[in-house]
């Protein structure tokens, strides 16, 4: 089989310098039999066969800019302009204790004398372990992955695919919930065997944050970490939300068995808020926190579902799930060492999104009585970022809909509260502090603890709408200074 007029960048230079010698593999292969195209914006791997390390570096050193970073696994990193390919030479990994599932547990070796096929049967899946000759587009594929493409299954290369790497378990959620593939029946009963235990947690995290992001229905990815014992070993809290039902009254929202659960509730809204991230133009940042949220929203319901008779028969009920949520979700933030991103605090958010996130349909319960106080103290509670409550909170309603992702704008609950908020003039800006401490000093207060509590008076002042501007804060704290002194 041969792919005509394969095209990506640098083709030609690349067959300049290595003739018949140089292949298309991994995921680009894979995407060029699915789309026919080369993602761009995604790394390029090319394989070169009959070369040295040495030799792959220094024939490619005139060219471009080259960086050794990855030489212990015979990869070399190789750019031109904006685009960075991963050059390798094929190699053969080999445990070096057969009872350690540790990614540092192997020993590599590569050259020349290692053939092609070898190099594609130590990877994970085989629409992965496919090689395109880039000159003239003939495809090797010695363990049928265009066969897996087609019938969009992901499958084992080799019997040994997890004993190798058990993060490629990780890595079958992603690419079924990315690619939209199906996972064959094997994997499903080796993940049962499959010891995560030893798995770095940085390598676990990035693999779920990939999954979350990269996925147009994260739900896909969500479930199959449940299927595949993945949150069982690694977050047992998500695993007890399959186990957690909900009132069907409330919460209609099933699976195909029709189990009212909170993990189905929690993967349906995942589905939601992906679009709405879309929809609005989410950064990558407030994407990730979005999702995160949704994800750790009702974490605190394993905990606190019980049955209570109220309003004339039996209901389930979670109360404080959101503040007794807020620890757990710390704790498996904590756990997968999530905190910043680029600078953008998304462990912080999360969690005031997990701890908060009832509070703005509660407001709209009680819209004809709450005013300037209720809407400032939950921005205040955010830092600001109640843009990304709204959409936590419309992906936790809209997942009770018959037709959960058949929308293209908010509710009129998410546009009440928008609209309330612009009346009443409350932004980020708006609920910054207008007195510090220098103001004070001015009126004769000392440094301490007593200035401390003046100040947070103050503020709270502030955040019921006594006082809007600086001047009338000032006004309003000689006021209270005056009638302290009795004067």
């Amino acid at each position: 089989m041969v792919i005509k007029d394969l095209v990506f960048p640098e083709k030609d230079l690349f067959i300049k310098i290595f003739g018949d010698n140089v292949f298309l593999v991994g995921g680009a292969v894979r995407d060029i039999l699915l789309t026919g195209e080369v993602k761009k914006e995604k790394d390029i791997d090319l394989m070169v066969i009959n070369e040295s390390y040495v030799s792959l570096t220094k024939k490619l050193s005139p060219f471009g800019k080259t960086n050794t970073v990855g030489k212990s696994f015979a990869v070399l990193k190789f750019s031109v302009g904006s685009i960075t390919y991963d050059i390798s030479i094929p190699r053969r990994d080999t445990k070096i204790d057969p009872n350690s599932n540790s990614h540092k547990n192997f020993r590599v070796e590569s050259g020349s004398d290692i053939s092609l096929e070898e190099d594609l049967s130590r990877r994970d899946f085989t629409c992965n372990s496919i090689a395109v000759r880039i000159r003239d587009g003939l495809i090797s594929d010695p363990f049928y992955g265009f066969d897996s493409i087609k019938k969009k299954l992901i499958k084992m290369t080799s019997p040994n695919t997890f004993a190798d790497d058990p993060l490629r378990l990780l890595r079958a959620a992603r690419f079924s919930s990315v690619l939209e593939f199906s996972i064959e029946d094997k994997i499903y009963e080796e993940s049962k065997k499959i010891d995560l235990s030893e798995l770095s947690m940085e390598r676990v995290s990035e693999e779920f944050i990939r999954m979350l992001l990269e996925s147009v229905h994260p739900s896909i990815g969500f479930k199959e970490y449940f299927n595949l014992t993945i949150f069982k070993q690694i977050l047992p809290e998500v695993h007890k939300m399959a186990l957690t039902i909900q009132d069907s009254i409330f919460h209609p929202e099933k699976d195909d068995y029709d189990h009212h659960t909170v993990f189905i509730h929690t993967a349906i809204a995942l589905d939601v808020a992906k679009k709405i991230s879309k929809i609005y133009k989410l950064s990558k940042e407030e994407e990730l926190t979005l999702l995160l949220s949704v994800v750790l929203h009702d974490i605190g319901k394993p905990q606190t579902t019980d049955w209570e008779f109220k309003r004339g028969r039996m209901t389930v009920t979670s109360l404080y799930h959101d503040s007794i949520g807020v620890d757990i979700a710390f704790e498996i933030l904590e756990r997968l060492n999530i905190d910043t991103r680029n600078k953008f605090p998304v462990r912080d958010i999360v969690l005031k999104m997990v701890k908060n996130h009832h509070r703005l349909y509660d407001l709209y319960s009680n819209r004809e009585v709450v005013g300037f106080k209720a809407f400032s103290r939950l921005l205040r509670d955010m830092e600001g970022r109640d843009d990304l409550l709204v959409y936590l909170d419309f992906s936790d309603r809209r997942s009770r809909e018959s037709t959960p992702l058949e929308f293209s704008d908010l509710d009129k609950i998410s546009k009440w509260y928008l609209k309330k908020k612009e009346e009443l003039n409350i932004d980020k800006e708006t609920i910054e502090p207008l007195i510090f401490g220098r103001d004070l000093i001015s009126l004769g207060i000392e440094p301490g603890k007593e200035m401390g509590v003046f100040l947070d008076k103050l503020y709270n002042m502030q955040l019921d709408g006594k006082f809007l501007t600086k001047d009338e804060g000032l006004t309003m704290a000689k006021r209270i200074l005056s009638e302290k002194s009795g004067n």
